[in-house]
C-alpha cells in the first residue's frame, strides 16, 4: 500500500505540477499578451496624442495666420483710406487754386484788352483833335471816349488791387502772377500819364478840364463794352487780305509755289498754306472795291468765282486794277486774294 499510496502520491505530484506549469505558462502568455497590449496601446496613445496635438497646432498656427492677415488687411484699409482722402483733399485743394488761377487769367487778360482799347482810344482822340476846329458832334465824340477812358481806367484800377490783395492773402508766392501783376501796374501808369498828357493838349483847344475828368456810371460803361465788342466782331467778319505782286515777290514772302509740270515744263502757281497773315494787307470787304495792279499781266491765285470780279484795262495793253463787282462772292471761298503780275 505504501508502494501504492507512495505511487499514488508522486502520481498526484506530478500532475499538479503540470498543471502548475501550464497554469504558470498561460499566465506568463497573458503577462506578455497584456504588455504588449498595454505597449500597443501606450504607441497608438502617443501616436493620437501626437495627432491631436499636430491638429490642435495646425488649428492654432490657421488661426493665427487668420488673425495676423485679417488684421493685416484692416490695417491696409485703414492706411488706404487714409491715403485715398488726403489725395481727394489735395485734388480738392489743386482744383480749387487751379479754378482761382484760371479766374485771375481771365482778369489779366480782360485788363489787358481794356488798356489797348485805352491807347486805341487816345490814338483816335489825338487824330480827331488835331484839327484847330472841332464840330459839335465831333466834340461831343471826344467828350464821350474820355469820358469812357476815365471809368476804364477808375475800373481796372480796383481790378489790378483787387488782384494783388488776392495774392497776398492766398499766402502763395507765385512768381508769375506777381510778375504780370507788376506788369499791369506798370502799363496803366503809363496809360494814365498819356490820357494827362491828352487832356491838356484838349484843355488848349478850349475843351474844359471838368468834362474832361467826368466818368461814364457802370451802365454806360456796361453799354459801350458790347458796342465795341459787336463793333470789333464786325469788323473781324469784315476783315479780308491782300497781296499782290511778281511770282519772285509773292515767292519771297513764302505765299506761292509752283507744282505739277512735266520736267519743269507746265507748273502751275499755288497758294502755300502755312503763310503769315502780316505777309497781306488787311481790308474791309465793305470798302475794298477794287485791288490796283498797273501791270501788263495779272491774275488771280487764289480762288474766286467768276463773275463776282472783273479785269480792268487802262487802254495800253495793262490792266489797271481788278474790279470786285459783287464782294459777298468774291470772298466766300476765301477771304485771302493773292495777285501776280507780271511786268
Amino acid at each position: 500500500m505504501k508502494n501504492d499510496e507512495g505511487t499514488t502520491f508522486k502520481k498526484d505530484e506530478s500532475t499538479n505540477l503540470k498543471g502548475d506549469e501550464k497554469s504558470a505558462a498561460i499566465n506568463a502568455g497573458e503577462s506578455k499578451r497584456a504588455m504588449y497590449a498595454a505597449s500597443t496601446a501606450r504607441k497608438e496613445g502617443v501616436q493620437k496624442g501626437a495627432w491631436i496635438s499636430g491638429a490642435i497646432g495646425l488649428v492654432i498656427i490657421v488661426l493665427i495666420t487668420v488673425f495676423g492677415y485679417t488684421t493685416y488687411n484692416n490695417a491696409q484699409h485703414r492706411q488706404l483710406a487714409v491715403i485715398e482722402n488726403q489725395k481727394k483733399a489735395f485734388t480738392e485743394l489743386l482744383t480749387s487754386r487751379d479754378s482761382v488761377i484760371n479766374e485771375w487769367m481771365i482778369t489779366f487778360d480782360q485788363i489787358e484788352k481794356d488798356l489797348n482799347m485805352i491807347k486805341e482810344k487816345e490814338n483816335i482822340i489825338s487824330i480827331q483833335s488835331a484839327n484847330t476846329e472841332f464840330s459839335k458832334d465831333k466834340k461831343q465824340a471826344i467828350l464821350n471816349d474820355i469820358e469812357y477812358i476815365n471809368s476804364m481806367l477808375d475800373q481796372n484800377k480796383k481790378k489790378i488791387t483787387s488782384l494783388t490783395a488776392q495774392l497776398k492773402n492766398s499766402g502763395g508766392e507765385i512768381k508769375g502772377l506777381q510778375v504780370k501783376i507788376a506788369s499791369l501796374e506798370a502799363t496803366m501808369k503809363l496809360r494814365e500819364t498819356e490820357v494827362s498828357d491828352l487832356k491838356v493838349a484838349l484843355v488848349a483847344k478850349d475843351f474844359e478840364i471838368g468834362q474832361l475828368n467826368t466818368r461814364m456810371s457802370d451802365q454806360q460803361v456796361a453799354i459801350a463794352q458790347k458796342d465795341e465788342k459787336i463793333s470789333n466782331q464786325t469788323n473781324e467778319m469784315n476783315k479780308a487780305y491782300i497781296a499782290y505782286g511778281t511770282y519772285k515777290d509773292l515767292k519771297a514772302k513764302g505765299l506761292v509755289t509752283k507744282k505739277g509740270g512735266f520736267l519743269g515744263i507746265g507748273k502751275k502757281e499755288n497758294m502755300i498754306t502755312n503763310f503769315k497773315d502780316s505777309s497781306f494787307t488787311i481790308v474791309n470787304i465793305n470798302e475794298m472795291k477794287e485791288i490796283p495792279v498797273n501791270s501788263r499781266i495779272a491774275k488771280l491765285i487764289t480762288d474766286h468765282p467768276k463773275g463776282s470780279y472783273e479785269m480792268i484795262a487802262d487802254g495800253k495793253n495793262k490792266i489797271s486794277r481788278i474790279e470786285i463787282k459783287d464782294p459777298e462772292q468774291f470772298w466766300k471761298i476765301s477771304k485771302y486774294a493773292i495777285v501776280e503780275t507780271k511786268n
